[in-house]
């Protein structure tokens, strides 16, 4: 008889209206390095939690924010602030940040020259096209003396807005993604931290110019405004700001990205 007692409520504890509870699945977009590696970090920890959490990798900057502005997925993780600003302007949508997690310095690599100082009149320089992107690249090189911009705080600069280039730098606008395909090619190439983990750089050591520590570019979880307090989404959130994640980004990363938190 006490076992059947025991039984009953265990079954009733685990069970609402009759049907035993399911973990509530979450379904992130991530870019492959670091954002998706810290996500499956924490998977077991949402799990304990009652979030499934679903990892889609995507290698554009593109298709994470039209998929959960389309309610196809439920958040995404990979951009900074002003990129987001830029997409919501650009494509109408309404995408909002949760929490910041990290920051990766944005750098110039090159297999030409070995310093900055040796680059040429009328190198050539890859830059990302994105809007943000761009006008972070060129604030870099700014800051490093390479060129002067018109308004030197143009967050969305493109070469358009080059006011002095002393090199006669030619540029070269190329979709994120691409620019570390070809580093062979050009003489500096500026390129977005994750895309330069995956094809193997060390951006502490190969960068012959880098954003500090200082770097505003903080990557954002981001949502949806119906769905950035949800239970899972909050839980996602709390999870991806612990200290186990703080932990594996030091040293994991050893500086190529820094915790933001």
């Amino acid at each position: 008889m006490k076992k059947a007692l025991l039984f009953s409520a265990l079954a009733a504890a685990l069970t609402v209206g009759g049907f035993v509870q399911a973990a509530e699945k979450l379904v992130v977009a991530a870019t492959p390095v670091p954002h998706a590696e810290i996500l499956e970090l924490i998977k077991p920890t949402l799990a304990k939690e009652g979030v499934d959490l679903e990892i889609k990798v995507f290698t554009d900057y593109v298709q994470p924010n039209v998929q959960v502005d389309q309610k196809r997925l439920d958040a995404n993780y990979f951009q900074t602030l002003p990129y987001l600003k830029n997409f919501n302007e650009g494509k109408g949508t309404n995408l909002v940040t949760v929490i910041g997690v990290h920051v990766e310095p944005f750098g110039g690599y090159s297999k030409k020259v070995k310093s900055l100082a040796e680059l040429k009149e009328g190198a050539t320089v890859a830059i990302p096209n994105e809007g943000s992107n761009s006008g972070r690249a060129l604030l870099l090189l700014q800051k490093a003396g390479l060129i002067t911009l018109k308004d030197p705080q143009n967050a969305l600069a493109t070469p358009k807005d080059i006011a002095e280039n002393p090199k006669k730098l030619k540029f070269r606008e190329l979709e994120s993604a691409m620019l570390p395909r070809v580093l062979d090619q050009v003489d500096l190439d500026m390129i977005n931290t994750n895309y330069a983990l995956e094809a193997g750089l060390n951006p502490a050591k190969d960068a012959l110019v880098i954003e500090g520590s200082d770097s505003p570019y903080v990557n954002f979880l981001v949502a949806r405004p119906d769905n950035k307090d949800s239970d899972a989404i909050q839980k996602l959130a709390k999870a991806l700001t612990s200290p186990e994640v703080k932990t594996f980004i030091e040293k994991k990363y050893s500086g190529a990205v820094l915790p933001a938190f």
